[in-house]
């Protein structure tokens, strides 16, 4: 059966119906024995284990980031918990911000959920050996502390005793302890239900009952003082370990956690985010996206998507980042703030976070958009050469170019997040529900979708060229609709194959085509996207504009660096003066008369005739390393103001 069905309609219908079939909260009734019903969601990513990719730049970056991840000595992060715990250290500690000055402990958890998500993305039996270490060592850790804590910051039993007393001031003199102290609840979830380490579960449930125990004597309104303090995404991991043991009591604590002077705003559709720390925001607002989806309460799911249409679309730069100096501005005012300290990489990776918990709710192309944006062109962009080398900002100032931590000596938080980013390119590629299959990303991928007794093989040069071919196996004949994202970026004109034939496909940029048929082993579904150039502008400045082509954000090479800058390590914004960047003067000229290929080189491009004295080579932004670079240019001459 070959036939070409209208998704843009029918898709949304189903996804809208399945994702308030199960709505009917307003106030919570948190008792044992009346628990709140989980919504149904309208699509389910796969497994990481379902998922394997192919050649590809986002394979040779998990492949580096896996070889870091083997570098690195468990016992070393645990030298402060053991301290902490009256235990004599295994290792030296390691230095930056795991050192005792800066805060210990922050990377140990990111590092178990990097190393979970590594396992599950590879099944290498190496990484879970690791987690496993490191669950008995955190056992030990709380068998010698008499209680579930873990906390590898320098007098912790003393501050959590105030804390637990009442004291909710006791926190303020220490650098961010619940944000920390996220980071270990987040990595024992993972090594449990990414790895099956059991024992982990066991850590974190300790870990858990002590949260519990340490605020339990402050009042709402001290609670509420206590979260001024960063304190990460503790109301999500809280909601997870509700969701893991369905005891209401975490679920409890979890809304304790929600910072009601941040949310409540938010709540009524207000947006009050300039000069707030963004990524101290972010976590909350997928705290509260986990809310919904375990208690179906509505005003949770309208708060988080308020927030990501402000964050995506009044508070993003093109390469999908968002904060100057780590702060959100007034919306849509970003001309002055093209600066060093912008798009920090930790506020990237939640946004992606969040943008997957509302992809599931309800499957609209606008997200995977997004996801794809921020994936190619900040993400994937923040890995270094070398095993190792994160970004913390990726810097929208022209002129200025990538600083990349120190394997051993920085662990900025932008490391920890870093380390899980290259695990889970598998995660957002394709999601499902019942016989419906979603392919979001466009990334070289074999896929296995037991259900269905199908294996999907996803073989593409994309974005080098526009062709993607997909070609499906199973024992016998399978019947499934396959959506395919047709991207915002794309003008009209995109054209799809079965087996070879022409289909006609009736969907527009930012929606998906759907191909609904009896598949059999050998089928092929190829489309082909049209990549062409285009400019965006600043909301607030429309002359001064990015350059993309297709999905890619590409970056002027201004000036290879020295020897000497490619060693800054030691601030997340270190260098010296910015070279001056030049103007384009352009007119009225479309852009693919004055950005041109060049011919033999894949997606590399060159100015001609721009009014410059010498003419600059453009590449895509994730393929700068060592160069100066602008992905912003100033247009002089231009009607583009007009």
């Amino acid at each position: 059966m070959n036939r070409v069905s209208l998704i843009g309609m029918f898709a949304a219908c189903l996804a809208a119906m399945l994702c308030t079939r199960e709505i009917s909260f307003g106030q919570r009734d948190l008792t044992s024995s009346n628990p709140p019903k989980a919504v149904q969601v309208a699509v389910q990513p796969f497994d990481l284990a379902d998922v394997r990719l192919l050649d590809s730049p986002f394979l040779a970056a998990m492949n580096r980031n896996a070889e870091y991840l083997l570098q690195l000595e468990p016992d070393r992060f645990l030298h402060y918990f053991r301290t902490e715990a009256g235990l004599v250290p295994k290792a030296e500690a390691y230095r930056g911000w795991e050192s005792a000055s800066e805060g210990a402990g922050r990377c140990l958890g990111h590092y178990l959920s990097a190393l979970s998500l590594q396992y599950r993305a590879s099944g290498d039996q190496r990484f879970k050996d690791r987690i496993q270490y490191i669950a008995s060592e955190l056992a030990a850790c709380q068998a010698a502390n008499g209680n579930g804590m873990l906390s590898a910051e320098a007098g912790s039993k003393r501050f959590w005793g105030e804390l637990a007393s009442g004291n909710s001031d006791a926190l303020k003199k220490h650098r961010v302890p619940w944000y920390i102290q996220h980071k270990m609840f987040a990595g024992l979830r993972d090594a449990y239900q990414l790895a099956g380490v059991t024992p982990a579960r066991e850590v974190l449930l300790r870990l858990s009952d002590w949260a519990i125990d340490v605020t339990h004597a402050l009042s709402d309104a001290q609670f509420q003082s206590m979260l001024e303090q960063e304190h990460g995404g503790m109301c999500e991991a809280l909601a997870d370990v509700y969701a893991i043991t369905g005891n209401v009591k975490y679920l409890k604590l979890a809304e304790r956690f929600e910072h009601r002077k941040v949310i409540d705003p938010l709540a009524r559709g207000e947006d009050q985010l300039a000069g707030l720390h963004a990524n101290t925001q972010i976590p909350k607002l997928i705290g509260v996206a986990r809310l919904y989806e375990l208690t179906g309460d509505a005003s949770d799911r309208k708060t988080a998507e308020f927030f990501w249409h402000r964050v995506v679309e009044s508070h993003s730069y093109a390469n999908g980042g968002n904060s100057d100096d780590e702060r959100f501005d007034a919306p849509n005012a970003l001309a002055a703030h093209l600066r060093v300290r912008t798009s920090e990489t930790c506020n990237t990776y939640n946004m992606l976070k969040l943008t997957r918990h509302l992809f599931q709710w309800e499957p609209k192309a606008e997200y995977a958009d997004y996801y794809e944006r921020a994936l190619y062109n900040h993400i994937l962009a923040s890995v270094g050469p070398g095993p190792g080398n994160y970004t913390y900002y990726m810097a929208m100032k022209p002129g200025h170019f990538p600083v990349y931590s120190s394997p051993i000596d920085s662990f900025w938080c932008c490391v920890g997040t870093g380390m899980e980013n290259h695990a889970k390119y598998g995660d957002s590629i394709y999601f499902h529900h019942d016989d419906q299959l979603y392919v979001n990303l466009f990334i070289p991928s074999e896929l296995t979708w037991a259900e269905r007794g199908m294996k999907l093989r996803l073989e593409t040069r994309y974005p080098n060229d526009g062709q993607v071919r997909l070609t499906i196996s199973c024992d016998k004949p399978a019947l499934a609709t396959i959506h395919v994202r047709y991207p915002k970026w794309a003008p009209a004109g995109m054209s799809v194959s079965v087996n070879g034939a022409a289909m006609t496909v009736d969907a527009q940029p930012s929606s998906y085509f759907t191909i609904d048929r009896t598949w059999k082993s050998g089928d092929v579904l190829e489309w082909t996207l049209p990549l062409t150039l285009r400019t965006e502008a600043l909301p607030d400045d429309r002359n001064t504009v990015a350059i993309f082509y297709g999905p890619l954000l590409l970056a002027g090479k201004l000036a290879p660096l020295t020897a000497e800058h490619q060693l800054l390590h030691d601030s997340p914004a270190s260098g010296g003066a910015d070279p001056t960047v030049p103007e384009l003067s352009v007119g009225a000229k479309p852009v693919d008369q004055w950005i041109v290929p060049i011919p033999g080189q894949a997606v590399t491009f060159q100015t001609r005739d721009a009014g410059m004295n010498s003419e600059l080579t453009l590449v895509p932004f994730n393929q700068i390393s060592h160069d100066r670079y602008t992905v912003y240019w100033h247009l002089v001459d231009s009607k583009r103001g007009q």
